[in-house]
């Protein structure tokens, strides 16, 4: 009867370490990934589930094409980025951010923006004489960029002249005017109609990519503050182009030469 109760003392270790050596084995064990393998399908006339495909997307193409089409407003001649120092669509649309981005930052912060700088390079199309569609503001602005406001100093806006005249772009600009002089510097700077003070903070309204100092405009990362405005510039398009009917042109003159 002893050897018997040893014999079952002993199995019982037994089991026990093998479940442990088990239980080791599995904790160490790691799967990886040894090939993928992947086939081309392509949509052609051929592929039997074509008709099945288009029946798919046919809704959603439909109604995408029924609010793309959908008329906002009328321009009685095309609006276009053409110029040497600034542009009718480049006025246009640096005036209606200024304006629309305004509204909603002197609610959130009691104060008022003094200018609008966007890049020539972001106007992606003109706005065509005749109607003016969604369609038309998505092919202007196509990028999902939103406004946001930079508190910058007079130094930096110094540098936003010397800036545009170095790049000679018509860059979009509204609320500032400067002219450039005979020796290719920036004189007579107007801020909302009164002369440029050094020490004075200035909160300019622009593109988040450029505030991170795209096309080259690290002015913007030397702000002293920054104030997302939660506003896609192309909804600024759209939503103007909703509360108005025909576009006004917009030929003032924002830069001039000696």
């Amino acid at each position: 009867m002893a050897k018997l109760k040893n014999y079952n003392s002993s199995l019982q270790h037994f089991v026990i370490f093998l479940t442990l050596l088990l239980f080791v084995s599995c904790a160490n064990h790691k799967l990886y990934i040894s090939k993928i393998e992947g086939k081309k399908i392509g949509v052609t006339n051929e592929n039997k589930d074509l008709a099945t495909f288009e029946d798919v997307i046919k809704p959603y193409r439909e109604t995408i094409d029924k609010d793309l089409n959908t008329v906002l407003a009328y321009t009685p001649e095309t609006i276009d980025k053409n110029g040497e120092w600034q542009s009718t669509i480049g006025n246009l649309l640096a005036d209606i951010t200024l304006q629309r981005s305004n509204s909603i930052f002197t609610t959130r912060e009691h104060k008022n923006i003094d200018l609008c700088l966007l890049n020539h390079g972001g106007i992606r199309s003109i706005i065509p004489k005749g109607n003016i569609t969604t369609r038309v503001a998505f092919e202007i602005m196509p990028f999902e960029n939103a406004a946001i406001v930079v508190a910058l100093k007079g130094e930096q806006i110094l540098e936003i002249a010397n800036y545009i005249i170095s790049e000679k772009k018509p860059h979009p600009l509204s609320g500032m005017t400067f002219t450039i002089g005979k020796d290719k510097t920036a004189k007579n700077i107007q801020i909302q109609g009164k002369p440029i003070e050094n020490n004075t903070v200035y909160y300019v309204v622009t593109s988040d990519y450029l505030a991170n100092g795209g096309d080259n405009m690290n002015f913007f990362k030397k702000g002293v503050a920054s104030y997302p405005i939660d506003y896609k510039l192309r909804n600024i398009v759209i939503d103007y182009f909703k509360e108005i009917d025909t576009v006004p042109l917009t030929k003032d003159i924002r830069i001039s030469v000696e």
